[in-house]
């Protein structure tokens, strides 16, 4: 290529402001996995859901990206990128007043969906769209790279920007901010950003996306259903049946000629090491940071914007955790890389598991960075590592079902791990309750702290005091069992980032 080609080819001012429309859609998905977190006390004495029903609440919306995401990019691919982006932001926008003024659990649930659906829009035409707007490779790695901080800066600011806006307003406040972002960027976008279409058009496979979908979801109400109400038989029936349907979808993966998912790419030891090791990684921190931020509010009684400002460490520290592991993958090995920050992961999740007592405000700090700490650069590296590990005509593959992988794991920890606090909590709740108390307060103790703490606002039953202590005590330690869970799955995610990865190379 001459000089004048690679003039030509650098991005100019409008493709730079392109970019800045470009993470508004980026910044919306990334709050919104956060946010909501320091709701859930105010969700739960506004709407009164059962302890299953507010997982539901949080985690749909991981479920219904993880599930949609491959599929919406062969969307935009067949539309055009810039109209998916822009169908999927207003989407996002009215799905947002939904659930802004949800009146009932079950229509907040369905508000959520909405939401993960139309997530799974914007963040593939994002990133497509920018690798077409910047044809200079170093311009492109910088445009990237700036896209993927904003991407880690929305999770970090989501606890303090929920903080701010509940310590002042209602719950669904926390979703009426993404409005004004979304009608920027239905402004900007035709005016700043191209249309462009794939000339080689993928298949759109229904009856996968059908098939994966219901798999998750199936099997996922059976074990929140195990969680809450014991192992019955209709509860392993829909455990069993999703783990069926997961199959089924796989083999019909390897049978199509252009799948939704190509398994191939599972055959490379360091690509299927890289993900398994991605996707735990992040399974294993989802449930202790959810539960943690109601631990602040609900336990140790800091307001919604105390407790946003008390996440911040972790949230920051992960940014900067994540930047310094990069860099050290460049003098070692990444494996080893990956492993000392699995240990430091899951040293902080130990803190939170191995005190005996309810932890302080500076021991739950401590704890959440570094599980932060470890969990944000394990990411880092493993993506890096799972598209180098792919065939470079594949790398597109690779990067979407890394995406799918993160998603996928946060969603699932929250649901799985945070059913295994529940379980703790109501077994704990169950056997200590005090004897002749109203069934409004006993029905609202076994259910969730949330629910008790609503109740007990309501009411100056004598034994309000010792209700409090044993509700915290509970949730205490169903938190501690959930991160004692991720700890050890960090450990052993340590062993085989070693035994597996110790030939690997980042690019």
């Amino acid at each position: 290529m001459t000089s004048t080609d690679k003039t030509s080819s650098r991005a100019g001012p409008r493709e730079w402001l392109g970019l800045a429309t470009l993470a508004l859609p980026t910044l919306l998905v990334a709050i919104d996995m956060t946010v909501l977190h320091l709701a859930v006390p105010s969700i739960t004495t506004a709407l009164e859901p059962s302890s299953t029903q507010m997982l539901w609440i949080v985690d749909i919306y991981g479920f219904m990206i993880a599930g949609l995401l491959i599929s919406m990019g062969t969307i935009g691919d067949r539309i055009g990128r810039r109209r998916l982006l822009m169908i999927g932001t207003a989407a996002f926008g009215v799905a947002s007043m939904l659930a802004a003024f949800a009146a009932s659990p079950e229509m907040l649930i369905l508000a959520r969906a909405l939401l993960g659906i139309t997530a799974a829009t914007l963040m593939p035409s994002t990133l497509s769209l920018i690798t077409n707007m910047f044809a200079d490779d170093g311009q492109r790695g910088l445009a990237i790279a700036l896209w993927s901080s904003v991407f880690m800066a929305g999770t970090a600011a989501g606890p303090l920007l929920g903080g701010v806006l509940l310590e002042h307003f209602w719950w669904g406040s926390v979703f009426l901010l993404n409005v004004p972002l979304t009608l920027v960027v239905l402004i900007a976008a035709p005016l700043l950003l191209p249309e462009h279409r794939s000339e080689k058009l993928g298949r759109i496979d229904l009856p996968s996306v059908a098939l994966l979908l219901a798999g998750m979801l199936g099997g996922v109400y059976g074990i929140k259903q195990i969680a809450a109400h014991g192992a019955d038989l209709q509860a392993w029936a829909f455990v069993l049946a999703g783990a069926a349907l997961i199959f089924i979808f796989a083999r019909r993966q390897l049978r199509l000629s252009n799948p939704m998912i190509d398994l191939t790419l599972f055959r490379i030891p360091a690509f299927s090491s890289a993900l398994g090791i991605q996707f735990l990684a992040i399974f294993s921190v989802g449930a202790p940071y959810f539960l943690g931020s109601q631990y602040l509010q609900l336990v140790l009684g800091l307001s919604p914007l105390d407790a946003g400002l008390a996440m911040l460490p972790a949230t920051v520290a992960g940014i900067v955790g994540a930047i310094a592991a990069s860099k050290l993958a460049i003098v070692m090995r990444p494996a080893l890389v990956i492993a000392l920050m699995l240990g430091v992961g899951a040293a902080g999740l130990a803190l939170l598991a191995g005190t005996g007592n309810p932890p302080g405000l500076p021991l739950l700090v401590t704890g959440l960075t570094l599980a932060t700490i470890g969990s944000s650069a394990t990411m880092t590296l493993t993506v890096n590592l799972i598209v180098s590990a792919a065939p470079p005509e594949r790398a597109g593959e690779a990067s979407g079902l890394s995406e799918t992988s993160g998603e996928f794991g946060m969603a699932l920890g929250i649901a799985v791990l945070g059913s295994l606090s529940v379980a703790v909590y109501r077994s704990q709740v169950a056997g200590d309750l005090p004897a002749d108390l109203p069934p409004n307060l006993a029905n609202a103790a076994q259910d969730s702290l949330g629910m008790l703490a609503a109740a007990l606002n309501e009411t100056a039953h004598p034994v309000a005091t010792q209700l409090s202590s044993l509700g915290n005590a509970a949730f205490a330690n169903g938190m501690a069992a959930v991160a004692l869970a991720g700890s050890g799955l960090m450990v052993v995610l340590a062993g085989i980032s070693m035994a597996f990865l110790r030939r690997a190379r980042s690019d």
